[in-house]
């Protein structure tokens, strides 16, 4: 596993990568039906986890082009657990980092006890050093942490040798973190069991199955939201008589209608009700008291956008989803991506990064024609999105071999700072 020995050198594991969300080697993931819920019976989401409202959530992930890379290590010459996240140290004793700690490490413990061989043995009072980037926007709607724990828990598992479902662990840390430990189209079960160990995630199809699919990722911010994931979420479940009404009524036949979608590629039907759920997830926040609005202007610009470009097609060509934030997702076919992407350009045109506007997979510059020009309406907003991130559904968490990869340096400090 490519653990250092010897004093001083970490106990550490081939860096992990993860896709946030589609999101998708522990990829970014972006959730397409039935939203993340509070918890369960009133219990502390950093002991007990989360899980979703009421039943299930779909979701797929995304490759190289969107992930959390993260390096674990354990020495017995680390004096406390320590983290830095995009090169800043973070506290290291937030609630649900040591919830995942403590989890990874009971879990290890059960293994030992059960008779298991550990080629490496290594104290479990060894103190953890945790290093992670994104090359996304952080804490912007694009569900960064639920990326990183997930990469946590894959890292972690590998460090300790734990080889059991790590969906538990990742949800101490992140609620849909469960949803990016698995790569293509992703189901996130609720569960019946008040200790939500059944609360876990599967794969409803591989990255391979839907090969024309293709996401766009319009950022339209990098800063923080103002309220976070977690505490919204359990704010709406607090409050919110309409999420309660669409958890019950609403999201168990729209999660079987999406399985439909994905396992038929069914684009027009996909791409309306990931719009419409999308519409009424954010409608769940304003209803919320007070309310939450994760969307800016810019974002339902984008909506009108993507509704004017199907109007003109006279079909759904683009579908838009937003998450806990401004940033849009964008799904459509490989036939269709370069000519949304023009149409992108023209209603935000780019400002000072013309050159930087499109990262990801190439995309092939077109014209627009005129009668599409007119359909978009001259409302136009320069500068409205920072950049598009062009990618596809992707794999599950991998482990990078290559020493060059990882974050961490002998001494277990961030490279870059060693």
């Amino acid at each position: 596993m490519g653990r250092a020995l010897g004093s001083g050198r970490p106990w550490g594991v081939p860096t992990a990568r993860a896709r946030p969300a589609l999101a998708s080697t522990s990829s970014k993931a972006t959730a397409l039906s039935g939203r993340p819920g509070g918890t369960r019976a009133g219990r502390a989401p950093a002991e007990r986890g989360a899980w979703p409202t009421p039943a299930t959530q779909e979701d797929l992930h995304f490759p190289s082009q969107l992930k959390t890379t993260t390096t674990a290590a354990i020495s017995r010459d680390f004096t406390e657990d320590r983290i830095w996240l995009n090169g800043r140290e973070e506290d290291a004793g937030q609630p649900r980092l040591q919830a995942c700690l403590r989890e990874i490490r009971r879990l290890a413990r059960k293994r030992r006890s059960d008779g298991h061989e550990d080629p490496l043995p290594l104290s479990l009072s060894y103190k953890v050093h945790v290093a992670s980037v994104n090359n996304f926007p952080t804490a912007a709607g694009l569900a960064s942490s639920a990326a990183g724990y997930a990469c946590l828990a894959y890292a972690l598992a590998r460090v300790y040798g734990v080889e059991s479902d790590l969906s538990e662990v990742a949800r101490r840390g992140s609620g849909s973190a469960c949803r990016s430990l698995y790569g293509g189209f992703v189901e996130w079960q609720m569960g019946e069991r008040a200790d939500g160990k059944d609360s876990i995630a599967r794969q409803v199809a591989p990255e391979s199955h839907w090969p024309e699919l293709r996401v766009l990722i319009l950022v339209v911010s990098t800063e923080r939201k103002p309220t976070g994931s977690t505490a919204g979420m359990q704010t709406s479940v607090e409050t919110s008589a309409l999420l309660r009404f669409r958890a019950e009524a609403l999201v168990p036949a729209r999660m079987a209608e999406m399985t439909r979608c994905v396992r038929e590629r069914d684009f027009q039907a996909f791409g309306q009700l990931t719009m419409k759920d999308s519409n009424q997830f954010h409608a769940t926040c304003l209803d919320t008291f007070p309310p939450i609005s994760y969307l800016s202007d810019t974002s339902r610009r984008v909506i009108h956008l993507v509704h004017r470009f199907n109007a003109h097609h006279r079909r759904t060509k683009a579908a838009y989803t937003f998450d806990a934030g401004a940033n849009a997702v964008i799904f459509t076919l490989d036939d269709a991506v370069a000519e949304f992407v023009a149409a992108v350009r023209h209603s935000f045109p780019p400002e000072l990064n013309g050159d930087k506007f499109l990262k990801g997979l190439p995309v092939e510059p077109v014209l627009l024609s005129d009668e599409l020009k007119a359909a978009l309406g001259a409302d136009r907003t320069p500068g409205g999105i920072k950049y598009i991130i062009a990618t596809r559904v992707g794999p599950g968490p991998q482990v990078l071999d290559d020493p060059g990869a990882h974050l961490l340096g002998p001494d277990g400090l961030p490279k870059a700072a060693a």
